[in-house]
């Protein structure tokens, strides 16, 4: 009889859809589910002889429901957060002898981690609709987001408070600053806003077209004017840019030669083809932009003072990408999500590897900055981006980055720390570090790449340490 009923209880507990673990009074496992160690990292079986508290010390039964119930003798429930990531509850009941002395303690365990993964799916996607409906209006409110030029600091939003004060007027514009941080972009926002915004953009890039042709390019020519030319004669680019904005990058290469015939142009706001004898007036606004300081320019003969003074009026100063921290990680994001969107892929950068980019002086700029995104997305077979898959100029970034981590790691070492204190000690500085970079544990979650309930078991075993 005693064997049926041993053979019941066990065909009961392998068929339960809970996880069932019976123990005895000294914690020694005498039933359990074969499939149930699984969730816990551990091999199927039925774990028989085992004690708790063996597999509690070893990290794999935290906290462990058995030794809760034996030490306190009612019932309880407790979460397990488990090496593989899983988060179980589990409920433990003693059982009694007619002497009230505590004979066994039988647990149920389900695996909650599901649950709680759409709980947070669904709070961190109603955070950010609350978080998007805010920045659109505030982005409706500020315009601060338009033409593909993001500015959340500062320095860049002053840029754009001036261009909108100035757009709808036709005072000339010089855009400076160094190579890369979007000066065209920045020229094309001005004529969007304008009251020309409907007439043409006309950008000519002045360090790529050859002396030779500079003049036939920019001013036109009649028919006949030279061998080889169009037998119709073509109109030049100032020309094109009748009733719109004409834009001059890189004037700082503008040949001599070419920046009398402009200012003359400035002046007069007329224009004769090459080979032509017909004036026509020409009606544009003007904005040019330089990486080049134009005042050493002028004092080294390079280039007209009477033209850099038409020229100007509004000098704005790009800031660089550096000097605009506050940008990039939005950027990075534009990038991302672009790149991502173009090559049909789903690439995404980790936390760590956000610290890098930002504390990069990045000297290309925003350029530099989309081609190395484009890049990554292209040669990283990851679907993570870590801070290893940068290139080699990030090295010192990457360098003060592990100096700074291990400094905890040397200390211990030369300390009688053994494994266990010592890689708890660095794990608890990891999670200090998120606990301060973070404002929830669902953004550490993400910082550090483990799941929220893990955060929390962190938490607790380190707040001693916090």
């Amino acid at each position: 009889m005693i064997q049926i009923k041993e053979l019941i209880l066990n065909k009961i507990i392998e068929t339960s859809n809970n996880n069932i673990t019976i123990i005895d009074s000294e914690g020694i496992i005498i039933h359990s589910n074969s499939e149930h160690w699984a969730n816990y990292g551990m091999s199927p079986g039925t774990y028989k002889g085992i004690s708790i508290y063996d597999l509690e010390s070893k990290g794999l039964l935290v906290p462990s429901i058995g030794a809760i119930i034996l030490k306190e003798k009612i019932k309880k429930t407790v979460m397990q957060y488990t090496k593989t990531g899983r988060v179980i509850m589990s409920t433990g009941y003693p059982v009694f002898d007619e002497h009230e002395e505590l004979l066994f303690v039988v647990s149920y365990s389900q695996d909650q981690t599901e649950i709680l993964e759409l709980q947070q799916q669904y709070e961190l996607l109603e955070r950010k609709v609350k978080g998007y409906q805010t920045e659109v209006e505030d982005l409706r409110e500020k315009g601060f987001e338009q033409n593909g030029i993001i500015a959340r600091s500062s320095a860049s939003q002053q840029i754009l408070k001036t261009i909108y004060n100035i757009s709808k007027t036709d005072a000339t514009v010089l855009l400076l600053g160094p190579s890369g941080v979007g000066k065209s972009t920045f020229a094309r926002l001005l004529h969007s806003h304008s009251n020309r915004q409907k007439e043409p953009f006309i950008e000519v890039n002045c360090s790529t077209i050859p002396e030779g042709l500079f003049e036939s390019e920019i001013f036109g020519y009649e028919a006949g004017a030279f061998t080889g030319a169009n037998k119709q004669g073509s109109e030049g680019l100032i020309e094109q840019a009748d009733g719109g904005t004409l834009f001059l990058d890189e004037i700082g290469e503008l040949p001599l030669s070419m920046q009398a015939k402009l200012l003359k142009v400035l002046q007069e706001k007329k224009i004769k083809r090459i080979g032509g004898k017909k004036e026509r007036s020409i009606n544009f606004r003007l904005v040019t932009a330089t990486n080049q300081d134009l005042e050493v320019m002028m004092q080294e003969g390079r280039f007209r003072l009477d033209l850099y003074y038409r020229l100007n009026v509004i000098p704005l100063q790009i800031p660089s990408l550096k000097e605009r921290k506050e940008d990039i990680s939005h950027l990075i994001q534009d990038c991302l999500q672009k790149f991502n969107h173009a090559y049909h892929v789903k690439k995404r950068i980790h936390p760590s590897t956000y610290d890098v980019l930002i504390a990069y002086s990045w000297p290309g700029n925003i350029r530099e900055l989309e081609n190395l995104i484009e890049r990554l997305i292209l040669t990283i077979e990851d679907t993570v981006i870590y801070p290893t898959h940068l290139p080699a100029n990030f090295k010192d970034i990457l360098q003060m980055e592990i100096d700074f981590a291990p400094i905890s790691m040397k200390q211990s070492l030369e300390e009688t720390y053994n494994l266990k204190e010592m890689l708890e000690d660095i794990e608890s500085q990891i999670i200090l570090k998120a606990l301060n970079k973070c404002k929830t544990t669902y953004e550490m979650a993400s910082y550090l790449g483990i799941s929220q309930p893990t955060v929390i078991y962190k938490l607790k075993k380190y707040k001693n340490k916090l």
